[in-house]
């Protein structure tokens, strides 16, 4: 394996870090339902992408009635 000569200063670690931090996921509303989803994936609520029915989602069953 290689092994480093010299020491990376502060900066120069900090600099390669800088790419480092997680970003906030944006969302969107989905047009449909107004939903907040991620850009480009199907809605996990009404199963609508791209003002068109895409999956058919099935309703909760509740506890009571199982």
């Amino acid at each position: 394996m290689a092994h480093p000569k010299r020491r990376h200063s502060n900066m120069r670690t900090r600099l390669r870090r800088t790419h480092d931090a997680l970003k906030t996921a944006s969302f969107s509303t989905c047009k449909q339902c107004g939903a907040q989803i991620l850009p480009h994936r199907i809605c996990g609520y009404c199963g609508y992408y791209n003002g068109k029915q895409a999956v058919t989602i099935k309703a909760k069953k509740d506890k009571k009635e199982a």
